[in-house]
């Protein structure tokens, strides 16, 4: 009895191993399958355009205009975006609009750059957009360095050669605008561009804020002996004072607070569109930056007006707009030699240090 049962046992042990080993190979191979037919994400030279986009200055957050903040009242429809358009003068200025609520903040601020688009009726008196009509925003594709690949269109090729440099400039200071890009490089059609497609202009290393807009340079500068410094001054077009960023050259050696100061104080190049909104004999005494706050003294001659002595509203937003350019300094604090209080044109005292979002109202800036 004991040798005839041994038998069936062992059948029984054999018939369940072989069903394990059937199983396992069976599952195995449907794994082996499965890797196979799920081809590896191939590497690609084409900006994605689901890569996360740059984000605003500021806390960075974004609504569709339709959904609910976290108290579940109504999010904004629109939001204030600071885009760079061309005056009447052919010069690049920023202008802030309203735009709708986006979370694909770059993308939409380099479609309200094109002509005949979005922007269209939105567009200030006197200004225009830059990229051609018709241009479409492929992708955009951030890089750890802080730069931008921004892939256009075909369509972005039918510019003329004169505007080559301002739709450059408009795209650079529109898109840095943003905490995380320092710089953009240009594809079209996915194909990266070593120069601009009209006139040429070399973009290999990219372009950014350091390579200047709307320059400035007098017959009389001494290029080698000299480095570039952007300053703002006001222009004016019907009621609407604005102020247009440009660069100039200074004197090498000089310090940084000090010659960008005195750039302003030179005021713009004669005859052209643009004001000097500071007095003739007005200088700089002294600065001294602490904590971000760029204290700046002058002369009495800042000063406008002999009863009540007043820093002009243009003047405060060309020194607040240009050195808060700086990446150190982020307000300015005016100072006069013998005031114990500096007081704008309302006659209000400038009691806190000016940052560059307290420069608004009927002054666009």
């Amino acid at each position: 009895m004991k040798k005839y049962g041994y038998k069936p046992f062992l059948l029984v042990v054999l018939l369940l191993l072989s069903t394990g080993l059937l199983t396992g190979c069976l599952f195995e191979g449907e794994q082996s399958l499965e890797k196979m037919d799920t081809p590896e994400e191939e590497a690609t030279t084409t900006p994605d355009p689901s890569s996360e986009e740059p984000q605003p200055e500021g806390d960075g957050e974004e609504t569709d205009g339709a959904g609910e903040d976290s108290e579940g009242e109504s999010a904004s429809s629109t939001v204030a975006r600071e885009l760079y358009l061309m005056d009447a003068n052919g010069m690049i200025a920023p202008q802030t609009l309203e735009l709708p609520a986006s979370k694909e903040v770059a993308a939409q601020a380099l479609e309200y750059l094109v002509k005949d688009g979005p922007v269209t009726n939105l567009l200030p008196n006197g200004f225009q957009a830059v990229l051609p009509a018709g241009t479409q925003i492929l992708g955009l594709n951030p890089q750890e360095d802080g730069t931008l690949v921004v892939d256009v269109s075909e369509e972005f090729r039918n510019y003329d050669a004169k505007e080559e440099e301002k739709i450059l400039q408009a795209m650079t200071y529109t898109l840095t605008q943003f905490d995380n890009v320092n710089r953009i490089k240009l594809w079209i059609n996915g194909h990266e561009q070593e120069v601009m497609p009209v006139d040429g202009t070399p973009i290999t290393k990219g372009v950014s804020r350091s390579d200047g807009i709307n320059h400035l340079v007098g017959v009389q500068t001494d290029v080698l002996n000299s480095e570039a410094v952007t300053v703002y001054f006001p222009a004016q077009n019907g009621d609407q004072v604005y102020h247009v960023p440009v660069t100039t050259r200074v004197e090498k050696g000089e310090d940084e607070y000090a010659a960008m100061v005195q750039a302003l104080l030179n005021g713009p190049e004669l005859g052209g569109s643009l004001m000097n909104p500071f007095n003739e004999g007005a200088e700089m005494v002294s600065s001294r930056l602490e904590n971000g706050v760029l204290s700046v003294s002058f002369n009495e001659k800042i000063l406008t007006g002999a009863d009540n002595p007043s820093l002009s509203n243009a003047a405060l937003a060309s020194l607040v707009l240009s050195l808060t350019d700086l990446s150190d300094v982020e307000s300015v604090e005016v100072q006069v030699d013998g005031a114990e209080q500096v007081m704008n044109e309302s006659g209000e005292p400038l009691a806190e240090p000016v940052s560059r979002s307290d420069i608004s109202g009927a002054e666009e800036v």
